[in-house]
């Protein structure tokens, strides 16, 4: 109206007439480019089972306004349903453990389930080359079943569970009140048993479990829980990591590498650990002992270095500077002397023999030493720098024992020096 009106000043049209106007017009003049739809060939029974994820805001649970998650699950052929639900964003962990519980639901699995891309399957693609989420590939590959993706922004290739999220909110969820949560999984079950999988389908004119007894159970895939699930994990949650790498959990603060810092990642308690992972691989990040204090940070430094140098190629980098055996030698001592800190020792020697060359005469001294750190060899080579004569091997003084504990420290040069000097004084005064 506003456009019109700036190029036809005179138009006398109220804006309730130009919206019936505009919506006689769109009924007749489409805009968008025209989409072909191909006939859907009918399923075969056991193969094919669509998965999508919804979510519903404002449901009361225990008198307080929540969001429902829940993930459906439609066999293509019969319409058989479940639904799995979760207090929390669906995390890989969650999603796999619906896949159990539809599974055993539906007491069989089929050869394949149908996603859309969302990050809990797919985590990347490329011209239709697929990137998986590694922790729910697994899954599915120790189960039996394939992985089907559709294709990017295409709801349509995987109707039948697009309408059954509508049909969960609309039918089962909308307007209910719950007393508790596990008032709330009940009545989930109860519409599906006696509603959802028994009405008569729309499509197939008849009900989901009569058609699936009669033509699909027999050719569903025997499903054995794995091992791993079994066992259990405990539920996870998840937390945002604060700017210091830190994760808040029960009083405490733990952390977590400087990748994730300010990002989201997921927790849970196993045993006496605490296992930090990834929310969309599902893939461990971390793991620390749970502890029993209270304000407390549990810090592994190793979450604050830069872990792209690793150690096997500090050590090449140092052996092709002073030679394998030298090289060998010296980092033991290191490693020896400053297990903890062994990675910042080399990367200080590294950096150290970028700039200075090691004299074998030095290498020696060093070498005779029963321990050794990096700021000791710098100090042997600015002592080498002023007075390299000094690192010469000189005759033992015939009536001194021989000095095998000096003999690594060039300070002990300077110390022989004053010796000598205070003697000559000494003699001069008397």
């Amino acid at each position: 109206m506003r456009k019109l009106r700036e190029k036809y000043p005179d138009i006398d049209v109220s804006g309730r007439s130009a919206r019936r106007y505009i919506s006689e017009l769109k009924e007749t003049h489409s805009l968008k480019q025209k989409r072909y739809y191909e006939p859907v060939l009918d399923m075969v029974p056991g193969v094919q089972c669509q998965i999508d994820g919804g979510e519903l805001r404002n449901i009361l649970v225990e008198g307080i306004e929540t969001i429902i998650y829940f993930v459906v699950f439609v066999l293509s052929y019969s319409r058989m349903m479940y639904v799995g639900l979760s207090r929390t964003p669906v995390d890989t962990e969650r999603f796999i453990q619906m896949h159990d519980e539809a599974f055993r639901y539906f007491g069989g699995m089929p050869e394949e389930c149908v996603y859309d891309q969302a990050k809990l399957v797919v985590i990347h693609e490329q011209y239709r080359e697929l990137t998986l989420n590694q922790r729910f590939h697994a899954y599915a590959t120790t189960a039996g079943f394939r992985i089907h993706a559709c294709e990017g922004y295409d709801p349509q290739s995987k109707g039948k569970v697009e309408a059954g999220v509508k049909y969960v909110k609309i039918n089962c969820l909308y307007g209910e009140v719950f007393s508790n949560w596990q008032l709330l999984e009940q009545h989930l079950m109860q519409w599906l048993d006696k509603t959802a999988n028994t009405r008569t389908h729309g499509t197939t004119g008849e009900s989901p479990i009569d058609r699936y007894v009669r033509d699909e159970q027999a050719q569903m895939k025997p499903y054995l829980t794995p091992d791993y699930l079994h066992r259990g994990s405990p539920h996870q949650t998840s937390r945002k990591v604060d700017k210091t790498g830190l994760v808040s959990w029960k009083a405490n603060k733990y952390s977590v590498p400087m990748l994730w810092q300010q990002a989201k990642v997921g927790v849970r308690e196993d045993g006496a650990n605490l296992i930090m992972s990834d929310l969309e691989s599902g893939q461990e990040i971390t793991r620390h002992g749970l502890s029993t204090q209270k304000g407390g940070v549990i810090k592994n430094n190793d979450h604050y270095r830069n872990k792209a140098e690793q150690i096997s190629e500090l050590e090449t980098q140092i052996n092709q500077r002073i030679g394998d055996d030298d090289g060998q030698a010296i980092c033991a001592l290191l490693k020896h002397t400053h297990s903890k800190i062994y990675k910042d020792q080399l990367v200080g020697l590294r950096n150290l023999l970028k700039h200075h060359d090691m004299p074998p005469v030095l290498l020696a001294q060093l070498r005779d030493r029963t321990t050794l750190a990096t700021s000791q060899i710098k100090e042997y080579l600015i002592a080498y720098q002023h007075h390299p004569e000094r690192f010469t091997e000189r005759p033992t003084h015939p009536s001194q024992p021989t000095k095998d504990s000096t003999a690594s420290n060039p300070l002990s040069d300077y110390a022989d020096i004053t010796a000598d000097t205070m003697e000559v004084n000494h003699d001069a005064i008397h």
